[in-house]
């Protein structure tokens, strides 16, 4: 593995762990792709750093555990914009 992905492995491990945002936010931020997020964490954290791996993994499963939430939350939103428009 090149020296340039495990350093962007670790600055996203840390990032994720310091500001707890989802992976979609971070790939923004960092400008790859979420699938490459994903794999920096899932894939390449655990052969780099085992135990901050184990602390990355479990701020991943909470957002899995309320990304329906998010989801409805998303949801609502939209139709309320969309009953704004409409009554404008």
């Amino acid at each position: 593995m090149h020296d340039h992905i495990k350093e962007r492995t670790l600055k996203i491990a840390a990032h994720l762990l310091d500001s707890r945002q989802t992976v979609r936010r971070i790939a923004k931020e960092f400008g790859v792709s979420k699938s490459t997020v994903h794999k920096d964490l899932t894939e390449r954290l655990p052969k780099i750093n085992p135990a901050l791996s184990k602390e990355v993994k479990s701020v991943l499963e909470y957002h899995k555990s309320i990304r329906h939430l998010r989801g409805g939350e998303a949801t609502k939103r939209k139709y309320t914009e969309k009953d704004e428009m409409e009554t404008v």
